[in-house]
C-alpha cells in the first residue's frame, strides 16, 4: 500500500514554499478591498454553471467561492470500471467559476480529514506563487483561503499540482476545473459588436489511465494511494486507457444529455488540462469561437472543429438552427467512438427544409 501522507507533505510543502520569493514589507501589505461588495457564490456541478451576469452591473466585486475535495471512487464507463478519484466539490470536472475581469477571486479550499492526500490548486488565471499552488497546499483535516485578482479575461484551466509526479497523477484523477472571466462589457465579435448567450454548458475533457490485471481486465482499488504505483506506469505509457467528458463515457448522453431549442444562442467551454483535443459539434459549427479561450483576442468564425490545447480552455459560441439530437465529439474519431469522449445535445422545434431536406428516401436502385 502507497501513502503521501507521510513521506510526501513536508517535501510537497517545502519545495512549495521555497518557490515563493523572499516577502517584503510592501508585499506583507494587506489590500484594502473593505469598499468593495463582496458576493458569495455557490458552485453548481458541471456541465452546468452558476447564475451570472454576461454584461457586469457594477464595478469591481470580491467573489467567494468554497471548495471542498473529495476522494472517491468514480465509476467511469458501462463496463464498472472504477477509478480512484480526486475531484474538486464532487465532480470530474471541477465546477465552473465565472467573474468579470477586475473581480476578486476569494477562495476556501477544503481538505477534509477523511481524505488520504495532500491537495492545493493552481489557476491559470491568477497571476504569482504557481498560480496559487505555492499558497494553498493543504493536508487532509486543512482549509486555505486564496485571493487572487481576475486581471486577463478569458476562460483558463485550474487544476491540482502538488509536486513532481504526484502533479499528472493527480490530475488524471479528475483534479481540473475551470474559470471564466468575462470581460465587463461582455462578450464581441471581430468588430466590437456585443454577443450574448441564452445558455451555457461546461464540458471537461479527462484521459484516464486505469491499469489492467494480466489478463487485461482493469483492476480496482480500496483508495487511491493504493492504485498509485500501479497507475504511475501506465501514465508514462502516455495512452488513455478512457478519454470521456465530464467523468464517464455517457455522462453527457441519454437523460443527461445537454438540452436546447432552434434559435437558441449556446456558449460551449471545453477545457482539457492534460492532452490536447478537437471538439467538433456534428450538424453545427463554432459560430464564434476563442479557440484560445481569450476573449481579448477577436473569434474565429465559423470552425467546423476547433483545438484545444492541453492546459487549456477554449469558448464556442453556437445557435442552434435544426432540431434534432446532435454528437459533440472530440474529432479523434477513435477517442470519440472507442473511448468515451462523445456527449449529446437534444435540440427542440420546427424543422428547416431550407437548410437540408431528404429528396429521396432510401428505396431500390432503379433498373435502366
Amino acid at each position: 500500500m502507497f501513502t503521501r501522507r507521510q513521506a510526501l507533505i513536508g517535501v510537497v510543502a517545502a519545495s512549495l514554499l521555497a518557490a515563493l520569493p523572499p516577502m517584503t514589507a510592501a508585499m506583507a501589505g494587506e489590500i484594502d478591498l473593505s469598499a468593495l461588495p463582496r458576493e458569495r457564490i455557490a458552485l453548481v456541478a458541471p456541465p452546468f454553471v452558476h447564475a451570472h451576469e454576461q454584461v457586469a452591473t457594477t464595478g469591481p466585486r470580491v467573489i467567494e467561492y468554497t471548495m471542498t475535495i473529495e476522494e472517491k471512487t468514480v465509476v467511469i464507463d458501462d463496463e464498472g470500471t472504477t477509478l480512484q478519484g480526486m475531484t474538486f466539490n464532487g465532480s470530474i470536472p471541477g465546477p465552473m467559476m465565472v467573474v468579470h475581469q477586475g473581480d476578486y477571486v476569494e477562495l476556501t479550499l477544503v481538505n477534509p480529514e477523511t481524505n488520504s492526500l495532500p491537495h492545493n490548486i493552481d489557476f491559470h488565471a491568477a497571476t504569482g506563487g504557481l498560480g496559487g499552488g505555492a499558497l494553498t497546499l493543504i493536508n487532509p483535516g486543512e482549509q486555505t483561503t486564496l485571493r487572487f485578482k481576475a486581471t486577463r479575461s478569458g476562460t483558463f484551466v485550474y487544476h491540482c499540482a502538488p509536486e513532481g509526479a504526484m502533479i499528472p497523477w493527480h490530475v488524471v484523477s479528475g483534479m481540473s476545473g475551470t474559470i471564466m472571466v468575462l470581460p465587463r462589457d461582455g462578450l464581441k465579435d471581430e468588430n466590437g459588436k456585443p454577443l450574448r448567450y441564452e445558455k451555457v454548458f461546461y464540458v471537461g475533457e479527462n484521459d484516464f489511465y486505469i491499469p489492467r490485471d494480466e489478463a487485461g481486465n482493469f483492476i480496482s482499488y480500496e483508495s487511491p494511494g493504493d492504485s498509485y504505483a500501479d497507475t504511475l506506469p501506465v501514465m508514462r505509457g502516455l495512452i488513455p486507457t478512457h478519454v470521456v467528458f465530464n467523468g464517464a463515457k455517457g455522462a453527457l448522453t441519454g437523460d443527461n444529455a445537454m438540452t436546447s431549442r432552434v434559435g437558441e444562442t449556446v456558449l460551449i467551454v471545453h477545457s482539457q488540462a492534460n492532452r490536447d483535443t478537437r471538439p467538433h459539434l456534428i450538424g453545427g459549427h463554432g459560430d464564434y469561437v476563442w479557440e484560445e479561450g481569450k476573449f481579448d483576442n477577436p473569434p474565429m468564425k465559423d470552425l467546423e472543429t476547433w483545438f484545444i490545447r492541453g492546459g487549456s480552455a477554449g469558448a464556442a459560441l453556437y445557435t442552434f438552427l435544426q432540431p434534432g439530437i446532435y454528437a459533440y465529439v472530440n474529432h479523434n474519431l477513435i477517442e470519440a467512438v472507442e473511448l468515451g469522449a462523445t456527449a449529446h445535445f437534444v435540440v427542440e422545434g420546427e424543422w428547416d427544409d431550407d437548410l437540408m431536406k431528404q429528396v429521396a428516401a432510401p428505396g431500390p436502385i432503379p433498373v435502366n
